[in-house]
């Protein structure tokens, strides 16, 4: 009596189709009030679709260095212009590698454009220069010409050797910033470099034991140049992208400048340094590596011979001074990528110490090799490309996706009748959630739609719809062996499920290689086919599932309805089957009964 009871009930379990359609409709509902909170209802379009600029760059190495054109190098001053490029605020743009020697730089329509483009070809720009203040990013007020000599607020060190990457935002008062400019550029020599008393030359005049910051002291009256550049270090406003961008643009290695730095992600300081006492050229090998005895990522830097000689000066004299002048920056197009302290005199080698982690000690090594390489770049082409053919390529792809949309369709409502019902509803919640979160990601990490990645979810129609056809396969094989329809959909469900997961997973696979050994517009293609297939996942147990659950409880499917696509005499059902399993269920109850 046991056994006829275990046959009657679903092998797949009775499931809650109402929890799982709440959870997927309170994320719809909660994914598009985000879209249109953030105020970026469309994707964010690609060069291809909404038009641009396509630069191609050529590598040229100095006679003699032919072999630092090579992959690593490359790699790193893709590194480069992007940073430049996205300090503009173009963070769409794309940087890649095209052969061996060839840089495409591809920046879609917007601001800014014509400043990156007049950036991207730039050879990056490193110097080696003595700090002389240090201020919290926003501008202050400008300081008189008759303040007094002093240095800027002391930050803690946390190198043994030459000190930290970076210390907390300064807070130095537009007064302190004023007196130690007048007192650093109050008597330049024939060069243009200050001529301190017993400092490194480029530095601030400082003692031993250094006075009070709020000592008076008697300080010439600056001239016009010291004036403009004191004014431009007060209101220079570090947090302001734009500014950071174009700060170190015309400035001479043999002039005092200011610069931005960033301390921590978000957080910024600006620099009054000196003139450039080490050019990035000098720097003959740079990499960041793990330091074992002590268990910490440093940078190790090693010089040329002439750079050995010059770092070996500077770094003498600004061991005697205090902080923050016993710091030099390392400086990248105009911004602080590191401002170490000295505690010793340093010469043919020296390491940089802080809180590093694996990727920002490899990314400041790399910035330092770059600054010693023999390449430069050329223009080889600049391409303006208009949005009218992408829109027209756009335009003829999303014609060939509404036909075949339109073919799935047909196909399903001429074969599978009712069912077809469900999967226009599966396919068009897929749609709503791709299209909002493509939106969102624009925004989130600059993805921009190309035509590869409308080619990519118009392919995942086809993936999509395969999922709903397995299920509903699965269905029917169950009907055909004269099960009724409630207990069928559950009975097919875990069988349905496995094979739509590694269906998924292949095609999912598939994605992520394609993605990772490919580059530019082709990871476009990619990266929406992948999400397109997680996607499918989602809908299918979320959503066609439940839906078919809830639906299995009506007439119309349940019984069987010659339009719904489950009528088990057009499935070729075996009455006999149906009529010996009541048969058997009634024998089975009437000993009960008795």
């Amino acid at each position: 009596m046991a056994a006829p009871k275990k046959g009657r009930g679903p092998a797949g379990g009775q499931s809650r189709p109402g929890r799982a359609l709440a959870f997927i409709l309170i994320a719809m509902v909660a994914l598009t009030g985000g879209m249109f909170w953030s105020g970026h209802t469309t994707p964010r379009l690609g060069i291809d679709l909404a038009g641009g600029t396509s630069i191609t760059l050529k590598a040229k190495a100095e006679p003699g260095q032919e072999s630092a054109v090579n992959e690593t190098n490359m790699n790193t001053a893709v590194g480069i212009i992007e940073r430049r490029v996205n300090g503009l605020g173009v963070s769409e743009a794309e940087v890649q590698t095209q052969g061996r020697e060839n840089i495409i730089v591809n920046i879609p329509k917007g601001t800014n454009e014509k400043q990156a483009r007049e950036q991207v070809g730039t050879t990056a720009q490193l110097y080696f220069r003595p700090v002389l203040t240090v201020a919290a990013a926003a501008p202050q007020e400008a300081p008189t010409a008759d303040s007094s000599a002093g240095t800027g607020t002391p930050k803690p060190s946390a190198s043994a050797s030459t000190g930290g990457k970076k210390s907390a935002t300064p807070t130095a008062t537009a007064s302190t910033q004023g007196r130690a400019l007048s007192e650093a550029l109050k008597a330049p020599n024939a060069t243009g470099t200050p001529t301190p008393t017993g400092s490194a030359s480029g530095t601030p005049k400082a003692s031993a034991t250094p006075k009070a910051s709020g000592t008076p002291q008697a300080t010439p009256t600056p001239d016009a140049a010291t004036a403009a550049l004191q004014q431009k270090f007060a209101t220079l406003n570090c947090l302001d992208p734009k500014q950071r961008a174009a700060v170190g643009q015309g400035v001479k290695p043999s002039d005092s400048t200011v610069a931005c730095g960033e301390d921590a992600p978000g957080v910024w300081s600006k620099y009054l340094l000196g003139p450039a006492e080490v050019e990035g050229r000098d720097v003959d090998d740079a990499k960041g590596v793990l330091d074992q005895q002590r268990g910490m990522w440093i940078v190790t830097m090693d010089f040329t011979e002439a750079g050995s000689k010059k770092f070996q000066a500077i770094t003498s004299k600004l061991s005697q001074q205090a902080d923050p002048q016993n710091r030099f920056a390392i400086v990248l197009d105009g911004n602080v990528v590191s401002a170490p302290s000295v505690r010793q005199t340093l010469s043919a080698s020296a390491e940089i110490s802080g809180n590093f982690n694996q990727q920002s000690a490899q990314d400041l090594g790399n910035i330092l090799s770059y600054g010693a390489l023999p390449l430069t770049f050329d223009t080889q082409s600049v391409d303006t490309v208009t949005a009218a053919l992408g829109g027209e390529q756009l335009e003829a792809g999303l014609i060939a996706g509404a036909i075949g949309l339109a073919l799935v369709i047909i196909y399903l409502v001429v074969y599978y009748r009712g069912l077809s019902f469900i999967a226009i509803l599966s396919l068009g919640v897929s749609a709503l959630l791709t299209y909002v979160i493509m939106a969102l990601l624009g925004p989130a990490i600059g993805f921009a739609l190309n035509l590869p990645a409308v080619c990519g979810a118009i392919v995942a129609i086809g993936i999509t719809a395969d999922s709903f056809i397995v299920y509903f396969e699965r269905i029917r094989d169950e009907i055909r062996e004269g099960r009724t329809l409630r207990p069928a959909v559950e009975r097919a469900w875990p069988r349905a499920r496995r094979t739509i997961l590694v269906s998924d997973f292949v095609s999912f696979l598939a994605a992520a290689v394609l993605f990772v050994v490919t580059v530019g517009k082709v990871q476009g293609f990619a990266f929406t086919l992948g999400l397109t297939t997680l996607l499918d996942v989602v809908v299918v147990f979320l959503f066609t599932k439940p839906v078919m659950t809830l639906l299995a409880r009506t007439k119309f499917f349940g019984n069987g309805h010659k339009w719904s696509g489950l009528d088990p005499k057009r499935l070729g059902a075996k009455p006999p089957l149906r009529r010996s399993r009541r048969a058997t269920s009634a024998s089975s109850v009437e000993p009960k009964e008795a």
